[in-house]
């Protein structure tokens, strides 16, 4: 039976080497892993003999706390009787981003996605803008991501009935409503409190894929529980990949791999573009301040923080990544995985490498140089599209291609499609449409369809 606990016998666990605090009604003893908190210890102090649920509420999920402690940390249930009113009234400082003061526009007003961009850059909290808008160094490659796609004209056919277009297909077998499809994108709890889990609920009602991050805000099961099952009650309604950034204690990786592949995902995304974390000056800048504190991943443990270099938080957050991932470890990643589970490499920029992927025996080559965030001056993805057709078309034949990088319209999406690729992420646009939430997201995405069903927007 579980023990009831008053308020007064949790206020005496107050200290470093005795630390209670309640979560969600729950009194947890957390003196063992205070000195292990990714968030470090003096958030944990601040709720020390007190209730931390807000505080808690505002960066991590309802589960991660019942999932990461051990049982016996249980100490038991509050006594909701015995709680002072000083509980309620002095909740310790706000740990969530505060946003800008700027209001948003009304979502009906926004006819672009560049609409969607700039609202997001004068509304976003400035860690979440600077996290989100930045790219490596001097932003070489971003800006060629996108200003390819304009360099490629298109060539128009005339007296051609398009009376009656269709944009499904299907990626890997799974059917979709579009080609486009949600790109991994970290801490999207930072852009909206649902953060993934709303970003899962768009892609569902827009019938598109979405590609979970190893550090979303949110477990994975979390995510997937917010999208339906399918006619079968395996599958969800949609595909959902996973993102994999290998943990350097490798052991971690695969009990995240065991998991994913218990929850059914449709595939297994390695990021290969990023083996170190890229220099992302405008995200240095911004340093973590007491309102970021508790910006974490759950999947990956790693939270916000500033060092002697800055405060950006893919680098800080992204220093478990281990750099020495090769071609060796495809099948250690297929070994951990459930049988014929396809793997996506993720960050693939020449020719070359994508013909030694295919030999690799991966199920899809994805062209993408992390957004322009990881090395700059790296081409742009549409190139290495056009050079991959040049080089060694054979590989669009062999396996399907994905790309991703600097896709803001719909005519962006057709020259990729045109280019050979089987679909096409959007990373960025997805936050900067959950800046409004589902609706948005779903707004953002009909509004590149639009243009793709024109092929003009």
């Amino acid at each position: 039976m579980t023990s009831l606990i008053s308020a007064h016998k949790v206020a005496e666990h107050k200290t470093a080497n005795d630390l209670w605090t309640v979560v969600d009604g729950e009194v947890y003893d957390l003196t063992d892993f205070a000195l292990e908190h990714p968030g470090g210890l003096d958030i944990l102090l601040r709720y020390a003999g007190r209730d931390a649920t807000a505080a808690y509420a505002a960066v991590h999920s309802a589960s991660l706390i019942r999932n990461t402690l051990p049982v016996n940390k249980r100490v038991g249930t509050l006594d909701q009787s015995t709680v002072p009113s000083s509980w309620c009234s002095d909740s310790g400082p706000v740990t969530s981003p505060t946003p800008s003061t700027t209001q948003k526009p009304p979502l009906d007003s926004l006819i672009s996605t560049h609409d969607f961009a700039a609202v997001a850059r004068a509304t976003f909290a400035p860690k979440t803008r600077a996290f989100v808008t930045s790219a490596a160094t001097d932003l070489h490659t971003y800006h060629r991501n996108n200003a390819a796609y304009a360099d490629i004209g298109l060539r128009p056919r005339a007296l051609t009935d398009v009376s009656d277009v269709s944009i499904r297909t299907s990626i890997l077998g799974h059917a979709v409503s579009s080609p486009i499809f949600a790109s991994p994108t970290s801490l999207g709890k930072t852009v909206h409190p649902e953060g993934e889990k709303e970003l899962a609920r768009a892609c569902s009602a827009l019938g598109i894929a979405q590609a979970v991050s190893t550090s979303a805000s949110y477990p994975l099961d979390e995510i997937m529980s917010c999208i339906p099952a399918g006619s079968n009650n395996k599958k969800k309604t949609i595909p959902v990949f996973f993102q994999l950034y290998v943990d350097k204690t490798r052991s971690k990786s695969e009990a995240l791999l065991r998991r994913a592949g218990e929850l059914g995902i449709s595939g297994l995304i390695l990021t290969v573009d990023a083996p170190v974390p890229g220099k992302r000056e405008a995200d240095e800048r911004v340093r973590v301040t007491a309102a970021d504190n508790g910006v974490a991943s759950p999947m990956t443990g790693a939270s916000a923080a500033n060092d002697s270099k800055g405060g950006a938080l893919g680098r800080v957050m992204g220093k478990y990544i281990d750099p020495s991932v090769s071609w060796r470890d495809i099948p250690w990643l297929r070994r951990h995985l459930p049988p014929n589970t396809p793997i996506i490499l993720k960050g693939i920029q020449t020719a070359a490498d994508a013909r030694m992927a295919v030999a690799a025996g991966v199920d899809v080559v994805m062209v993408s140089n992390h957004g322009g965030r990881s090395l700059d001056t790296a081409p742009a993805t549409v190139l290495v599209l056009l050079e991959m057709q040049r080089c060694c078309p054979e590989v669009f034949d062999r396996v399907e291609v994905w790309v991703d990088g600097g896709v803001m319209r719909g005519t962006d999406v057709f020259k990729a499609l045109c280019l050979g690729a089987r679909a096409v992420g959007v990373g960025r646009g997805m936050l900067y449409g959950l800046n409004y939430g589902e609706e948005g997201v779903r707004r953002y995405v009909e509004t590149m369809v639009q243009g793709l069903r024109s092929r003009e927007s």
